[in-house]
């Protein structure tokens, strides 16, 4: 596939997958959401070589949202009223595709570049590290257009910073500047904008460098939102029993033993 919205670079077992539409802030239209679904499934298909992922933007932005000019989450499609259903989109294409960057069996590092709004503060909070530049903003703008937030943003935002800040976000509008989300929890860092790229790059290089086992913890992690105590204890169990029959286990308990670093190859 031909990408015009994104770009998707591979090397040294790292894919960087940037949102490449700066004239709009790089906003989610369409087509660019279903070029992310084919890029990240084409990483989680094994067609593209890689153990971590960075997902950033292009430009002064992250995603300013979905695209409204261009259709977007706003709909174009009829219901059976006559009015536009607003919802047809989600359903065919943004779903889809934030559901795949939750159940991703990588770790993802969102590298978060300017305003990350509507479904694109949504798609920045989904990488598992999120690190953001000092100029960055979150912002669930749907109130501003009559809508209401999606992309998964009603499930993540109470869960990340409860039920009291959430409701802040989701029925002011107002921009979260990143320094003020590092304090609530909705991020991992924040950092100056000129270092935001090498420190995303250090970090998603460390992960490159893990074992597989870092696919299970992630979707133990994401799993536990839903989870009771039982069922997680039995879930850990389970990955545990995959994890220990690893090459990586083998090589991190001998690596341990003989006092060197692990060299893990992911297998």
């Amino acid at each position: 596939m031909t990408y015009e919205k994104i770009r998707l670079e591979a090397a040294d077992g790292l894919a960087v997958v940037t949102l490449a539409d700066p004239s709009t802030l790089n906003a989610a239209s369409l087509e660019m959401a279903r070029e992310l679904a084919h890029a990240f499934g084409s990483i989680a298909a094994g067609k593209v070589e890689a153990r971590a992922v960075i997902l950033t933007g292009e430009g002064r932005g992250f995603c300013s949202g979905a695209n409204l000019s261009g259709g977007g989450a706003a709909g174009r499609e009829a219901d059976v009223d006559g009015k536009p259903d607003a919802g047809s989109a989600l359903e065919s294409t943004y779903n889809p595709l934030v559901s795949l960057l939750r159940d991703f069996p990588l770790p993802i590092v969102t590298a978060i570049n300017g305003p990350a709004a509507g479904v694109g503060c949504s798609i920045a909070l989904l990488g598992d590290i999120v690190v953001a530049a000092e100029s960055a903003y979150f912002l669930q703008a749907f109130r501003r257009i009559g809508l209401v937030p999606d992309g998964g943003s009603t499930y993540l935002l109470p869960r990340l910073v409860g039920k009291a800040r959430a409701m802040e976000m989701m029925l002011l509008g107002d921009k979260i500047p990143a320094a003020t989300a590092l304090s609530w929890g909705l991020i991992n860092r924040c950092v100056p904008d000129a270092e935001l790229m090498p420190t995303a790059t250090a970090i998603a290089k460390e992960l490159a460098a893990g074992p597989a086992a870092l696919s299970a913890i992630r979707k133990l992690v994401w799993n536990s939102l839903d989870a009771d105590w039982v069922g997680q204890l039995n879930a850990e169990r389970h990955a545990q029993k995959h994890a220990g029959k690893t090459d990586d286990f083998i090589e991190g308990v001998s690596a341990f033993l003989q006092k060197r670093p692990a060299a893990f190859k992911g297998r």
